[in-house]
């Protein structure tokens, strides 16, 4: 049987713990937060106060630094780094081999290329029909009309006496 507790040296000397992750038994600090459906492979590692949402992916080497988010149904390649305090959103892919410098962004449903570089502090957002998909996706909400009142004809001023 495999242990759950992993004790490992980082570069300085320092022995970090971490548990195996039940679906996949990826490597998970134990400040991390992990949803019970995402599958972490056996060889990536999730880092203190790091967030993984609901049926999200983790590829083989891939590492999400400390304070990462990555939102649900998100793949993520084999050997991607994810950089600390980076956000990541729903239903995005990332491709094998990409580098998400610290406190990056991507929005939801977006689409990171193999072997991609992102700088610090970037923002990736949707663009063009990605982005008209994604709007259509949400439901809008109508405003509530206020009782006893039809919104479509404007009110006349009131007059001062």
């Amino acid at each position: 049987m495999a242990r759950m507790i992993e004790e490992l040296e980082d570069e300085t000397g320092a022995v970090i713990k971490y548990k195996r992750h039940a679906n996949g038994r990826g490597l998970v600090s134990p400040t991390a937060r992990v949803a019970e459906s995402a599958y972490i492979e056996p060889t990536a590692y999730v880092e203190a106060d790091a967030r993984v949402g609901i049926d999200a992916y983790v590829g083989a080497g891939s590492w999400i630094d400390k304070g990462a988010t990555v939102g649900d149904r998100t793949f993520v390649g084999a050997n991607v780094h994810i950089g600390a305090g980076c956000v990541v959103g729903s239903g995005v892919k990332i491709g094998s081999g990409a580098k998400l410098g610290e406190n990056a962004m991507v929005g939801n449903g977006a689409r990171i290329e193999r072997d991609a570089q992102l700088a610090a502090g970037s923002v990736v957002e949707l663009k063009g029909s990605a982005a008209a998909r994604a709007a259509l996706a949400t439901p809008l909400r109508a405003p509530r009309p206020q009782q006893g009142r039809d919104l479509r004809t404007p009110r006349a001023p009131r007059r001062a006496a």
